[in-house]
């Protein structure tokens, strides 16, 4: 396994998971497709100009003419590429089942003529909805509560289908709320910690009480590693998480903590439609099975992360003071909150 197709790679949890394997493998090709929409951004991968083992493909996964070629060059494909935001989903759902359902489609369908040797599917806790009282398995009913999640549960079957009924290699893996470097500023804490930092406040929804499993990023990425190169698991789901959950309002106060300001920032909003009040994941199988376990701390995995948006001004304030798109959508959204 040499060339890997990589789609969304220009993304948050793409972006990472590139840099991640193009460190540990130096004689892998990385061929990076992404949409480069509102949420994709060119600059992150900046630090791989002139790298020879990285090409960049602008271009749509749901484009069957621009995938097919590109999978037929490829040993494996991780599939990253999705419209991820649940508040965006909620007012422009149409545009999640196009990319993260159609476009899976057009994906499996390439490999399917292509076959490939894995196909790494990279789906969502999101799609178990709400956790209840014990982390969801991967045998778990899967019942999503937003556009966004039911567009993720859509293309997560999708896949298992083209390994039930083709025989693609297909692995599935669900991943809880990630943290780290390069997250667009409309998630939580990418856009807690920027508006602390300019004294702006917090907008946390209900009581703040909502959990969820956070894991750093670039333990998401050593457990994608592991899933690719695992070998008899096809057709086969697995959680990935840290098994480290907080609530919201917990992650907000160790923010206003770490960049040292007051409580008075936290603003309760209306709470959004559909809000999940628990999101958390069993991850006993992938550790028995594939022998993985998230080793960064949650404390260090924070710290990292909010330093990397005090190290990295000038990245998010062009997002948030001259990208047209991320000011109208927060407007809009926050205009009655």
């Amino acid at each position: 396994m040499k060339t890997i197709l990589v789609t969304g790679g220009a993304g948050f949890i793409g972006t990472n998971f590139v840099y991640y394997m193009l460190k540990k493998y130096q004689d892998y090709r990385i061929i990076n497709l992404d949409k480069l929409t509102y949420a994709g951004n060119r600059g992150n991968l900046a630090a791989l100009d002139g790298d020879p083992r990285h090409e960049f493909v602008h271009g749509d996964v749901a484009d069957k003419d621009l995938v097919l070629p590109l999978m037929g060059r490829a040993d494996a494909v991780v599939h990253f590429a999705a419209e991820t935001h649940v508040d965006r989903s909620i007012m422009f759902a149409g545009d999640f089942v196009k990319t993260d359902v159609f476009g899976t489609y057009v994906l499996l369908e390439a490999a399917l003529q292509c076959g490939v040797e894995r196909f790494v599917h990279i789906s969502t806790d999101e799609v178990y909805g709400d956790a209840g009282d014990e982390p969801s398995c991967e045998t778990d009913p899967l019942m999503p509560r937003s556009p966004y999640a039911a567009s993720k549960a859509g293309a997560d079957r999708l896949a298992f289908s083209y390994w039930a009924t083709h025989n693609v290699p297909v692995i599935i893996t669900r991943c809880s709320n990630n943290l780290g470097p390069f997250q667009y500023p409309e998630k939580l804490i990418p856009l807690f910690v920027t508006n602390a930092i300019d004294d702006i406040p917090l907008p946390v929804y209900g009581d703040g009480k909502n959990t969820r499993d956070w894991i750093f990023v670039d333990d998401h990425a050593s457990a994608v590693d592991c899933v690719l190169h695992s070998k008899g698991h096809d057709g086969e789901a697995f959680n990935v998480g840290a098994n480290t959950e907080y609530s919201i309002l917990e992650i907000t106060r160790f923010i206003l903590d770490y960049l040292k300001k007051p409580d008075s920032l936290i603003k309760f909003v209306k709470d959004r439609a559909g809000h999940v009040k628990r999101h958390a994941v069993n991850t006993e199988k992938t550790e028995r099975v594939l022998g993985w376990k998230a080793p960064t701390k949650f404390e260090d995995a924070m710290a990292k992360t909010v330093q990397w948006y005090v190290d990295n001004e000038p990245w998010w304030r062009k997002i948030k003071e001259k990208q047209e798109d991320y000011r109208k959508f927060m407007q809009e959204y926050y205009k009655d909150r």
